[in-house]
């Protein structure tokens, strides 16, 4: 399975993907707004996670990377995973390197996402979440039609300390 438009494709995770992923995950400044970085070991077990055969039924996160067609580069990865199969609402995620941030790449990605879990898997509605902080999430996000939905306080614990963050969420029927 490929989800690709003129100028990025996501395809899912693969052996070769480890590398960033590793570098990503393990990143105390990529990690700032998420949660505390991983440790190695925790990086490549969500690794290897995330590229076990995923199902329709299943409540794993099915994980691709996010690649440049011109060049082939890898520039981050985006998840989803039903979090409520009888509402048929899954939760999205995304993490992309600190290069290629701000360049439309988050972007597209997400659109392409949108496409595939309205059309494809036939989901009603896509959440999100995201640090109050993490403004960089929050503009895209909301440019990609995301409606801000609640304020969660307290809601994560990032570096020893609990963080505020924000739910979004995008239906079906809002586009």
């Amino acid at each position: 399975m490929k989800l690709a438009n003129e100028r990025f494709e996501l395809l899912p995770l693969k052996d070769t993907d480890l590398e960033l992923f590793m570098e990503v995950r393990t990143c105390p400044q990529m990690m700032e707004h998420v949660y505390d970085p991983f440790t190695y070991d925790e990086a490549k077990s969500s690794f290897e996670e995330r590229t076990k055969p995923w199902s329709y039924e299943s409540d794993k996160w099915l994980s691709f990377s996010i690649a440049e067609i011109l060049n082939g580069e890898k520039l981050g990865d985006i998840s989803l995973r039903i979090i409520d199969h009888e509402a048929k609402i899954a939760e999205v995620g995304f993490m992309i390197k600190a290069s290629a941030q701000g360049k439309g790449v988050g972007s597209n990605a997400l659109s392409l996402m949108k496409q595939y879990a309205f059309d494809t898997l036939m989901l009603d509605k896509l959440v999100a979440y995201c640090s109050v902080n993490n403004t960089g999430s929050m503009k895209l996000l909301e440019k990609q039609g995301f409606n801000r939905e609640s304020f969660l306080k307290q809601n994560t614990l990032i570096n020893n300390q609990y963080v505020d963050d924000y739910a979004y969420g995008l239906c079906r029927s809002d586009l």
